[in-house]
């Protein structure tokens, strides 16, 4: 029930996230949720990707670092609220969100939110033990 995530550090400056996307785009990588994170001299961009192993190998024939984690996708109920309810389960159980984004499509109903845990495997029982749906990285690259 883990997603493969890639985050690439990428100098703050013009052009080059264009450079990221279209060396992705000519190796026919699809980019299915994104957050960009950056400090004054640099940033880290994080990708769900349809082909992770693909788009790992390609940038770094280009010369970028890339790093794979994984990450959890979490179906949320898209109302007020929503979010905060998953939040407070994680809470209770004393599970540390280390960042989180949003999905570029929703599933059902609800909407997907990409979240890094600093217990992962605590993460999804605590989830799954109420209900939550945890999505699987099969069923997320497809989207």
């Amino acid at each position: 029930m883990k997603v493969e995530q890639i985050s690439i550090f990428i100098e703050n400056k013009s052009g080059r996230l264009a450079e990221v996307t279209h060396v992705l785009g000519v190796a026919g990588v699809n980019i299915r949720a994104l957050s960009l994170a950056d400090t004054s001299d640099f940033g880290i961009l994080r990708l769900i990707v349809d082909k992770t192993d693909l788009a790992k190998s390609v940038l770094k024939e280009k010369g970028f670092t890339v790093n794979k984690t994984e990450v959890v996708a979490v179906e949320v109920p898209d109302r007020p609220a929503g979010l905060s309810g998953i939040l407070h389960v994680l809470d209770k159980a004393k599970v540390n969100v280390e960042y989180m984004y949003a999905f570029v499509e929703r599933c059902g109903e609800n909407a997907v939110i990409i979240f890094r845990f600093d217990d992962t495997e605590g993460a999804i029982k605590v989830l799954t033990d109420r209900g939550i749906t945890v999505l699987s990285g099969e069923r997320v690259y497809g989207m």
